[in-house]
This record gives C-alpha cells, sequence and structure tokens, in this order.
C-alpha cells in the first residue's frame, strides 16, 4: 500500500482547503463561542449592571482553548475521541501561552497523529485519545509558546510601525483585514492571534467595516433586505463568488477601505482590542470592542456610526456608480446565489 493511499484510507489530506480554510473557519467559530460572544455578554452585563452576565462572560472567555481545539479537530474530520481530547489539547496550548497559533499547531499534529492509529489495535479506545494527548502536550509544551510569542511579537511590530507611518500603516492595515475578512480565511482568528489592538485595531476594524457594509448597500438592490442583512452583519464572504467571477467588484470596498483608514485613525483616533479588531459589523462585536477600547461617550458613538457604517456605506455607492458608468460592474455582477432563483 503507498502512502497516499494510506493517508487517504486515514482521512488525513495535507491541502489549503482541508487547513486553510475548513479547520481554520471552525477554529473562527471556537473563539466566537467562547473568547467574542464572552466580551459581548461581560460587556452587556457591565451596561446593565448584571453581575451573572459579567461571571457567564469570564467563564466563556476562560473556556477558549478547549472551544478552538475542538473547532480545529472537527474542521479535520477527527474521530470522536479525537474531538474530545482535543479540547484538553487546545487548552493546555493556550494555557501555556500558546495563542490561537499555537493551538491550531498542537491540535492539528496531535490530530492528523491519532487518526492514523485510530482503529488499527484491539485497544483503540486507550490508544486513539492517548496519541491525541501525548503528542499534543508535547506540541504544546515545545512548540505554542514560541508560536505564540512570534504572533505577539509581529502584532507588536504592527503597532509599533503605526507609530512610525501611521498614514500608510493605517491603508495597508484597513485594506488587507478588509480583503482578509471577505476571502475564505479568518480575520478575526489573525487579529486575536497577533493582538492586533489600539490604533492598528482602529484601522483594521474599518477596513472590515467597508468590506461588510460596502457590499451590503451595493447589492442591494440586487439581493434585498435579505442580502444587506446577511451581508452587513454576518459576512462579506457571501459575495467571495461573485469577486471570483468578477474581481472587479471588489474595487469599492477596497478602495473604501484606503481613505476611511488613515482618516479613522489620525482623525477620529479609533482604537479597538483584538477580540474585535477582525470583526468588523458581524453581530456587532467590532462595535463593541471599540466601546471597550476607547469608552462609552457621546463623541465615540458618533465615531462608530460615521465611520463603520454611514462613510462606508456613501463611498461605496459613490464609487460603485463609477465604475458602473465604465461598464466595469454590470447589472448581475453583486446578485447572491440564494436571489438567482
Amino acid at each position: 500500500m503507498s502512502v497516499s493511499t494510506f493517508l487517504r484510507e486515514r482521512n488525513v489530506e495535507f491541502s489549503l482547503r482541508r487547513y486553510g480554510i475548513e479547520a481554520l473557519n471552525y477554529m473562527t467559530l471556537g473563539l466566537f463561542s467562547s473568547l467574542v460572544i464572552g466580551l459581548i455578554l461581560k460587556t452587556v452585563g457591565t451596561w446593565t449592571g448584571q453581575a451573572w452576565l459579567i461571571d457567564i462572560g469570564a467563564m466563556a472567555q476562560s473556556g477558549m482553548g478547549a472551544a478552538i481545539g475542538v473547532g480545529i479537530a472537527y474542521g479535520l474530520q477527527a474521530p470522536a475521541m479525537v474531538i474530545f481530547t482535543s479540547a484538553i489539547v487546545g487548552s493546555l496550548a493556550v494555557q501555556v501561552g500558546g495563542g490561537p497559533v499555537g493551538c491550531f499547531v498542537a491540535v492539528a499534529i496531535s490530530t492528523e497523529l491519532s487518526k492514523l492509529v485510530h482503529k488499527s489495535t484491539p485497544i483503540d479506545i486507550i490508544a486513539t485519545p492517548a496519541t491525541a494527548l501525548i503528542t499534543g502536550a508535547l506540541v504544546a509544551h515545545w512548540v505554542a509558546p514560541w508560536l505564540g510569542d512570534m504572533m505577539r511579537a509581529t502584532g507588536q511590530t504592527i503597532e509599533w510601525a503605526m507609530t512610525l507611518q501611521p498614514f500608510f500603516m493605517s491603508i495597508i492595515i484597513s485594506v488587507l483585514m478588509g480583503v482578509i475578512l471577505t476571502g475564505p480565511t479568518s480575520s478575526a482568528a489573525l487579529a486575536i492571534s497577533l493582538e492586533l489592538g489600539g490604533l492598528a485595531g482602529g484601522a483594521a476594524t474599518v477596513g472590515c467595516c467597508a468590506q461588510m457594509i460596502g457590499f451590503a448597500v451595493m447589492s442591494y438592490r440586487e439581493n434585498g433586505s435579505s442580502g444587506l442583512l446577511g451581508i452587513g452583519l454576518g459576512t462579506s464572504m457571501l459575495q467571495l463568488p461573485n469577486i471570483v467571477r468578477n474581481p472587479l467588484i471588489l474595487i469599492p470596498p477596497t478602495l473604501t477601505a484606503a481613505i476611511l483608514g488613515p482618516i479613522a485613525t489620525l482623525v477620529f483616533g479609533m482604537k479597538n482590542i483584538p477580540t474585535g479588531s477582525g470583526m468588523g459589523t458581524s453581530g456587532f462585536v467590532g462595535q463593541v470592542g471599540t466601546l471597550e477600547a476607547m469608552g462609552h461617550s457621546s463623541s465615540v458613538w458618533l465615531s462608530i456610526g460615521l465611520l463603520h457604517f454611514l462613510a462606508p456605506a456613501l463611498l461605496c455607492i459613490g464609487i460603485t456608480w463609477l465604475l458602473q458608468q465604465q461598464r466595469w460592474i454590470r447589472e448581475g455582477d453583486l446578485r447572491m446565489e440564494s436571489s438567482k432563483a
């Protein structure tokens, strides 16, 4: 039996789709189900004076490692025992300072090795979870802290660059994070892994909002209110099939992000925390993070309304109209599959 045949029988697939899209997206769901939802509950609890909501939110945030560990293993199509054990591996990786990236690597390696031994011995109920736990713990101990430090150092370098070249870095961060959010990978996971906060987080948030609100209003005529809410409060990734067919539709929200990035940081001093930096308007997490970073004054609320919603909508509508005059964007280019029936 060849190696490729053996790996295929064990459902071990080394591909960009399996790791860069499926596993990463499920890791993001784990992040949202623990760290992000915990932030929302804590914030609501603080606003309303409900201590029990604050406690639940803190508990949810403390379970980040377990939640993303399970998500990664599920995305890699692991057996049930491996998925359950991955909660422990993920918790270990986060506990030693590995962060989401260290957790991803530890769980991915332990999951794939466990799939190789699954149902290959008479004591599978012991061998499979033991393989997952032992290999995962070793990677978590030896590799995860180094990966966590590397990601944090990268984030600190980005924030340092923001202080030296705030104008150009605001454009770069805003554009890149917005495009990543619309693409098949996770901007939320990246922002949290890099611990992207402060002004860099503010630029990232505006870039993500430009994509989500931009695509939402651009496509309203073709997708109606369901598309407006699905893209604007859900994800601009819904437009990815249309981007593949006509990449020019990416110009209006991307150009909007480039325009608003430096305005947000240099004029309004917009900031965010890592949990909200890569979320845009999805579930209003980016706005909750902004309030957490900047406070709840009326000026902050007005800045959020202007830079996260109104300005992206108006700019994208204007740029889209110009491109439509040049026939770069045509009728039907923004219609989603659910709206074509």
